[in-house]
């Protein structure tokens, strides 16, 4: 089933050094643009993350420090990039939890103010582990019959969670071939800033979402503890968390 699109969706992918979001960065990053039309506009970069690739992120995507020595950095890959993904939705595979955040932060890193509230995400993995509980190498071949070659590799990674989604809308009748729709599904709670620190409850109150305070409306929480905002702000926290419990502290004052 075709997706029916109202306006542009990106599915991307990346391979990092890892998999910490405020230490690690960018090797490779594969885009697939898909246009309400129909039209696909792909493209696939290596990006120089300007610091040692360990070997064990070497192992799964294969990229070595040779492989990206000449490629450019993220910060100047930045600009065109979140031209790109302007006024565009955005979907991938575990990528509410980790793609997008990792972008966030690169952003950020480089400069380039990106407003992700603007975008609605799909979880393709969110939606086959509610459904299947599986792995993207699974879902392949549970959905569409096939083994995916080259996996790991970015542009294999993000062709394959394009094809599981039309292949999950033709499976399944009950999941909306709407883009706001599928959004909801897919996402794991509400989140309020990127990495899910904090979420909307039940009421639509920001609430944290781990450690001592979870589940307590985060506003009370900085004018009963203000000292909790300082330990954020200090701890290795996404910039884009910081930035949240900047504005809610500046709230509670």
């Amino acid at each position: 089933m075709e997706l029916n699109l109202k306006k542009p969706i990106i599915f991307f992918d990346l391979e990092t050094t890892g998999t910490n979001i405020t230490r690690d960065r960018i090797v490779e990053i594969s885009v697939i643009k898909i246009m309400p039309n129909g039209e696909e506009r792909e493209y696939t970069k290596r990006v120089n993350p300007e610091m040692p690739i360990p070997a064990e992120a070497t192992a799964v995507h294969h990229i070595t420090d040779a492989d990206v020595a000449d490629a450019p950095t993220f910060k100047q890959l930045a600009a065109s990039l979140a031209k790109g993904f302007e006024g565009c939705d955005i979907a991938g595979y575990n990528s509410n939890r980790f793609d997008v955040p990792m972008l966030a932060e690169e952003f950020a890193r480089a400069g380039v103010d990106f407003d992700f509230s603007r975008a609605r995400f799909i979880d393709v993995q969110t939606i086959f582990h509610k459904k299947e509980q599986r792995t993207l190498v699974a879902a392949y071949r549970f959905y569409c019959g096939k083994e995916l070659d080259g996996a790991h590799s970015a542009n294999a990674d993000t062709r394959a969670t394009y094809e599981v989604l039309k292949a999950q809308l033709d499976r399944y009748d009950d999941l909306p071939n709407d883009i706001d729709e599928l959004s909801k599904y897919s996402a794991p709670n509400r989140n309020v800033d990127l990495m899910g620190r904090i979420i909307l409850n039940d009421k639509d109150v920001p609430v944290i979402n781990f450690g001592k305070y979870k589940g307590q409306p985060v506003v009370d929480v900085l004018k009963r503890d203000p000292g909790y905002y300082s330990w954020i702000q200090q701890g290795d926290f996404s910039g884009d968390t910081k930035r949240v419990f900047t504005r809610f502290y500046m709230q509670s004052k």
